[in-house]
């Protein structure tokens, strides 16, 4: 994966498609920086748990910005996620989330909220693959009903 980063920034320069070299080098900044920290290289779940993470900012972002009524900036970072979906995951559906939910409910026995940690526990392996905010609050309206 962090070739075809790479190969994507050099396309990038040689298209002279600055926006998307711009999100790609803050992409490979934002690695380096985890492959620092963890002092070793990375692993495709390292990549794909950052990647995740860079949108999940540029999410936020977008959405303060919306809602300071300066939709210039949100378009920009609404962009910059489309950028950064490339290297992610097919994402689930939400029926298959509200499948992987229900399977977690009845192999760990949950019965109400307060298994709601060991339910959650099951469905770490999703991460990357679905919305984990769209996951918790389907747990949530599972364990409630």
């Amino acid at each position: 994966m962090l070739n075809q980063i790479t190969a994507d920034m050099k396309e990038a320069m040689k298209a002279g498609d600055k926006p998307r070299l711009n999100v790609i080098r803050m992409l490979r900044a934002a690695l380096k920086d985890k492959e620092i920290a963890a002092g070793e290289a990375l692993s495709t779940d390292d990549v794909i748990a950052v990647v995740g993470r860079l949108i999940k900012q540029r999410k936020d972002s977008a959405t303060q910005y919306s809602d300071a009524d300066r939709q210039d900036l949100a378009d920009k970072e609404l962009a910059e996620i489309e950028v950064l979906n490339v290297y992610m995951p097919a994402q689930m559906d939400e029926a298959a989330i509200t499948q992987a939910v229900s399977e977690a409910i009845a192999a760990s026995g949950a019965s109400g909220m307060k298994d709601m940690g060991k339910v959650m526990g099951q469905l770490k392996a999703l991460q990357g693959q679905a919305d984990m905010g769209l996951v918790s609050a389907q747990v949530k309206a599972l364990l409630q009903a």
